[in-house]
């Protein structure tokens, strides 16, 4: 799972990604590690992990992981190859959904590559690259597409038709992500890797005087806002340089500050926790003496799918799930009890697994 995390020049994009890798990097129980000098991976936060390590005193503790990648080289021009161009569209491909950093905020001392502060003209700028881009993979497409049609392969007509609409929308600049298509056609764009189809998080970038009640209803951030709802993404209001300190601090330090300044959770907390959402996953658990763990898998996700996640075996030899939820758990105080109660179910194949099922996986191969 990967979010690229792009913006202009001076919007904060490097701050934020180092209060990420550095937030991993200070919190004890969640594990970090950078793969290269731009990735970095964080733990999902996740209470409940914390609540049954307390329960079972286990050997390891495995929560869900993010990765962030912080790509960098963005400017005007770059779907021609301007700045680092052909590299930054690349690595923005490689992801799963986009964290978008907008700058709102004014500081004399940050000077503005565009020499003001605007952060419609900002998503825009960004957007407008993206668009270009991918204005230039769909017209191969589409070409390609009406060559093997007209030769006589029908079965590309209904892929001449999505190419179509999604060029037209991108030609207004508009992203493919919102273009009117039915679910063929957008299985078919899916794998056409577009930018613009990619899920996008704004990250409205405040100052640190803003922080704090008041701070969601600042004139900028709501610019930002109205865009976010009329292509449907989402936004998150942060402070990136505060971020940064508050990474620095320990676990006991940072709840104090935080409580201090009346936030109650950090905003990095929330955007790996909004990032895990945006991908549509949702987490299974596993619990005992030898390890409490987070599993990751797509909402949706029947239950021999899920253990396939754990190991190929026990989907090749799934007979059943026993899963009882985290909360009737926590409540009666161990599986036994549970059981006893009768609330621990056995689950077959066409199940479909929920957040926060704990679950033991009964397989034989």
């Amino acid at each position: 799972m990967k979010l690229g995390v792009v913006g202009l020049p001076n919007v904060g994009k490097s701050t934020l990604f180092n209060a990420i890798t550095c937030a991993g990097a200070q919190a004890a129980n969640y594990p970090f590690c950078t793969i290269e000098p731009n990735t970095g991976v964080v733990a999902v936060p996740d209470e409940r992990l914390d609540v049954l390590s307390e329960m079972y005193h286990p050997e390891k503790y495995t929560p869900a992981t993010l990765e962030f990648v912080d790509i960098a080289g963005l400017v005007k021009g770059a779907s021609k190859g301007e700045g680092l161009g052909n590299k930054f569209l690349s690595h923005i491909r490689e992801v799963d959904a986009i964290v978008h950093v907008v700058r709102c905020f004014e500081d004399e001392n940050v000077i503005h590559v565009d020499g003001s502060v605007d952060p419609a003209r900002d998503i825009e700028t960004i957007q407008t690259e993206l668009i270009l881009a991918d204005i230039e993979t769909v017209s191969k497409r589409l070409e390609k597409a009406q060559h093997l049609l007209k030769n006589g392969d029908k079965k590309y007509a209904e892929e001449v038709e999505a190419a179509e609409i999604v060029l037209k929308h991108l030609d207004g600049l508009k992203p493919a992500r919102t273009a009117p298509l039915s679910k063929e056609q957008t299985e078919i764009v899916n794998g056409w890797f577009l930018l613009t189809s990619k899920k996008v998080v704004y990250a409205a970038n405040i100052g640190e005087n803003d922080v704090g009640e008041g701070s969601e209803d600042l004139p900028m951030v709501r610019r930002v806002k109205q865009i976010a709802k009329d292509e449907g993404s989402q936004v998150l209001v942060i402070c990136a340089k505060l971020e940064e300190e508050i990474a620095q601090l320990d676990p006991e330090e940072k709840q104090e500050f935080l409580d201090e300044m009346g936030i109650g959770k950090s905003g990095l907390d929330r955007l790996v926790k909004l990032g895990y959402e945006l991908l549509g996953y949702i987490s299974f658990l596993t619990a005992g003496p030898k390890e409490v763990r987070a599993w990751t898998i797509v909402n949706g996700t029947k239950a021999p799918q899920a253990a396939g996640k754990i190991h190929t075996d026990f989907e090749r030899g799934f007979i059943r799930a026993e899963i009882v939820s985290y909360d009737d758990l926590v409540r009666e105080g161990s599986m036994a009890a549970c059981k006893e109660k009768g609330l621990v179910r056995s689950e077959g194949k066409d199940y479909v697994m929920k957040d926060g099922d704990v679950t033991l996986f009964r397989f034989n191969v």
